[in-house]
This record gives C-alpha cells, sequence and structure tokens, in this order.
C-alpha cells in the first residue's frame, strides 16, 4: 500500500494541469463559474447525507469532493485574474479572527482571554459583528445579506432568524400553532373557491408558518424533514419488501385497505 501524502500544493497543481488548454481534461476546460454551481450544490447534499448516516470514511471522501469545488473556483478566478486560493484563504482567516474576539486577543492567532465567555454571548457578539459588516457594505436592511440562491427552507428559516432580531417574531411556539390554524383554514378556502393562484399562494404559506414552528421548536427545518423523507423512505422500501416476499406482486395491484395494512405494519417496525 501506498505511503505517499499529498499536500494542498499537489491539489492545487492538478487543478492547474486539469485546466491546461494543452492535454487537459476537456470537461473541466469547459466549466465556468456558473456551470459548476450544481455541481457544488450535489457535493454539498452528498456530504450532509454521509453524516446524516453517520458514514465516517463517505465523510472524508465528500470532504474532498467539495474542497475540489473551492479549488476549481480558486483557479477559474486565478485565470481571469479576479482572485487567488492564497486570496481565498487570507480572507477567510482574516474574517474569523474579526468574527471571534472572544478567541483571538485583538485578532492575534496565538492570544488568549483570561476567562471564558457563554454561548448567548457569543452570538450576540457574532450578530452585531454581522451588522457592522453589512453597513461597511452599504447593506442596511436585516435581509440584504440573505442569499436569494438558498434552498426554499434554510432560506425561509434565515429569513425568520434575521426578523427575530429585530424584535419581530412570535412569543413562543403556541401561537405558531394559532398561525398554521389560520393558514389551514385559508388554504382550505382557496381550494374550496378553485382558485389556483390562492391555492399556490396560501400552500406556501403553511409552509412558510411550519418553517416557522420548527424554528420556534430549536429545531432545523431543512435537517427535520430530510429525516422525515429518510424515514418515509425506509418504510415504503418495508412495504415493498413485504408485498415481494408474500408473492402479491407489486404495490399497484394492491386496493388502498391493503396498501394502509402495509403501511401501518411498517410504520410498527421501524
Amino acid at each position: 500500500m501506498s505511503t505517499t501524502r499529498y499536500t494542498i500544493g499537489d491539489l492545487l497543481r492538478v487543478m492547474q494541469r486539469l485546466r491546461d488548454p494543452e492535454g487537459g481534461c476537456p470537461w473541466d476546460l469547459q466549466q465556468d463559474f456558473r456551470s459548476l454551481v450544481p455541481s457544488t450544490l450535489e457535493e454539498c447534499y452528498e456530504l450532509a447525507s454521509a453524516i446524516e448516516h453517520g458514514d465516517y470514511p463517505h465523510v472524508a471522501e465528500e470532504l474532498g469532493d467539495v474542497l475540489f469545488q473551492v479549488i476549481f473556483y480558486a483557479q477559474l478566478g486565478a485565470e481571469q485574474g479576479l482572485f487567488s486560493f492564497s486570496q481565498i484563504v487570507d480572507t477567510l482567516v482574516e474574517k474569523l479572527l474579526r468574527r471571534h474576539p472572544h478567541v483571538f486577543v485583538d485578532g492575534d492567532i496565538e492570544q488568549r482571554l483570561d476567562s471564558r465567555v457563554s454561548v448567548v454571548e457569543v452570538k450576540h457578539s457574532w450578530e452585531a459583528i454581522k451588522r457592522e459588516e453589512r453597513a461597511s457594505r452599504a447593506q442596511r436592511g436585516a435581509m440584504d445579506d440573505v442569499p436569494a440562491a438558498l434552498p426554499a427552507l434554510p432560506r425561509a428559516q434565515k429569513l425568520q432568524k434575521r426578523a427575530a432580531l429585530v424584535g419581530f417574531d412570535w412569543p413562543d411556539p403556541q401561537s405558531v400553532f394559532a398561525k398554521l390554524d389560520e393558514e389551514r383554514a385559508e388554504l382550505e378556502q382557496a381550494i374550496a373557491a378553485g382558485d389556483a393562484a390562492a391555492i399556490a399562494d396560501e400552500m406556501g404559506d403553511l409552509l412558510f408558518t411550519c418553517v416557522n414552528l420548527s424554528r420556534q421548536l430549536g429545531l432545523d427545518a431543512e435537517s427535520t424533514l430530510r429525516q422525515a423523507s429518510d424515514k418515509f423512505e425506509h418504510r415504503f422500501r418495508v412495504m415493498e419488501s413485504a408485498v415481494a416476499e408474500s408473492g402479491r406482486g407489486s404495490l399497484t395491484a394492491l386496493a388502498g385497505e391493503e396498501l394502509e395494512a402495509l403501511w401501518m405494519a411498517a410504520k410498527a417496525r421501524c
């Protein structure tokens, strides 16, 4: 087994070779900033999946894939004279030092505080620093730097958190339950009226309120829904296996009552 241990320098050189017009990879040579975005999102979700399943050897592999995306963007930036990998690192370290004054005294990597601070204090400090950063970029609104390209659930949660920072929030989860009832009733009215646009609008409001409830309960909406989806998938596969083992063909051949019985049996198992 090889004992070779490659370095970040080797990875940067590999990327340069892949993008070399003379002998590089045709696919890599065709890529630009925009074309890479779908791959970047896919790699991040694959990393999240590996973490959720506790598959840590796979986590290491997926982290490498995410790192490669960063290296790819750095190469594109260097080629166009926009930025380099070293600038990415420098900007990141500077930001981490600035945002963690409770760890790095006066922005010095090795200077330490004499006392510890609480998580609550850290959060307050973090938000204050973020507000200063937004102000320095002429971003005055609380929502100014929430990316529009975020997936819907994380974006909704982030918008709600920003609103909460200025006091626009529900006082407790019970208040959100009342709002859920209101939104559900409005959705039912839209359905009864057969108004397609109103149905879509009210459905969105209901989902947005569900995210609010998740946040009020201290849950991450994206992770919670992913867990529910995984659970549904597992139970559905149990149903399929049960039908196959019984010799009854497939789920499509069964009546509604039989499907319900299979589902309840699957729920009892997992």
